[in-house]
């Protein structure tokens, strides 16, 4: 499945120099560029953080990894249409042969990506075509896309929102749903971390 989603990915890229890469200051083009950067090594920035929860997803962890693979599809201007990227990937990824149902309903809903769509007026569109995901999933991917930096790095939720405020201004759409969204953000990551930190401890000696 991951190397399904890798595929999509690259197709979508066409290498080096693609033309997906346009000019000019915008808010989230670092974000794409570090992600072309990084498919071109055969690694999207989340996809090492979905590995990192093998232990309290198990056989979810694959749906995981192409989750947090394309969880960030729609930016390419390739596909977008109205410019929210969460509902234009999961569009896109929804006619694609062979991929999970699951991975496109995670992929429109991202880090409370509903909370945005109301932002911009396409909250009903976004219900009425893709299901939220069970909780122990939305939690996940939340946690891949809101701990690793746009080149592949680790960070807190906090550091994060604080960076997508600055990037997009706190009084604008994305800045307003970020801040918005942040205590469902914050809360989803110490979810995971509170998983993650039970297996490790019950896997500790006695």
């Amino acid at each position: 499945m991951t190397w399904h989603a890798h595929a999509i990915w690259q197709a979508l890229l066409g290498g080096p120099g693609c033309p997906l890469l346009p000019s000019g200051p915008t808010s989230y083009l670092g974000n794409l560029k570090g992600k072309v950067a990084a498919q071109n090594a055969l690694l999207i920035p989340g996809d090492e953080r979905a590995r990192e929860l093998h232990p309290i997803l198990g056989e979810d962890a694959a749906l995981m990894e192409a989750a947090a693979v394309l969880h960030d599809v729609g930016y390419s201007p390739l596909i977008a249409s109205t410019g929210f990227h969460p509902l234009d990937g999961a569009r896109f990824l929804r006619d694609q042969e062979g991929l999970d149902e699951r991975v496109v309903r995670l992929v429109a809903h991202h880090s409370y990506a509903l909370l945005e769509a109301e932002e911009r007026g396409l909250r009903e569109e976004m219900e009425s075509e893709f299901e939220v995901e069970r909780p122990a999933l939305v939690d996940a991917l939340v946690f891949c896309d809101m701990t690793t930096t746009p080149d592949g790095g680790h960070t807190t939720s906090g550091e994060r929102v604080d960076e997508i405020v600055g990037w997009y201004g706190p009084d604008t759409i994305a800045g307003r749903f970020i801040q918005r969204a942040a205590p469902e953000i914050h809360g989803a990551v110490q979810r995971v971390q509170g998983g993650l930190g039970a297996v490790q401890e019950s896997a500790q000696p006695m």
